[in-house]
């Protein structure tokens, strides 16, 4: 099993709104970054991601989808009308794919960027690297082991 981390904007598309959708599953759409559309090809069924919330006041680890899909085109490449258009793609040249993920969990907590900075053992994580902004990439099976136990540590209740 390998380990990624899939970034949301939280009023697009949140970890609420997966829990929502039929199955608690939806196809992960709109990756326009060859390499994080490399990472989406890279993923097998059963692998686990870490949901992150970007752009959000904080931005934050939510919780943990599982890969139920492996990649196939991306249609909304060639859909006109979609906001992920790109005139390059077509059927028969698809360029772009996506994933189906499941909802796992949300976590107890979600854990925010800066806290995620201090944690000397997320250290070489990718998101914390200065000027990441792939919205698909991997993490190490400590690295995922790590943010879970944070956030599945309830904050302690003020004195």
């Amino acid at each position: 099993m390998a380990f990624w981390l899939i970034k949301s904007e939280p009023d697009v598309f949140s970890i609420h709104d997966l829990a929502a959708a039929p199955r608690k599953t939806t196809h992960w759409e709109g990756v326009r970054n060859y390499q994080a559309r490399n990472f989406l090809r890279a993923m097998k069924k059963g692998d686990r991601c870490l949901y992150y919330h970007s752009n959000a006041e904080p931005s934050a680890v939510a919780g943990v989808v599982e890969v139920v899909r492996e990649a196939y085109p991306d249609h909304l490449a060639w859909d006109p009308t979609s906001d992920y258009h790109d005139p390059k793609a077509s059927p028969d040249n698809p360029i772009w794919s996506m994933v189906d993920v499941k909802l796992v969990n949300i976590l107890p907590r979600e854990i925010p960027l800066e806290e995620l900075r201090h944690v000397k053992a997320l250290a070489d994580m990718e998101l914390l690297r200065r000027g990441s902004r792939l919205s698909v990439h991997p993490v190490t099976a400590m690295q995922f082991r790590t943010v879970v136990a944070l956030g599945s540590k309830r904050p302690a209740k003020p004195a």
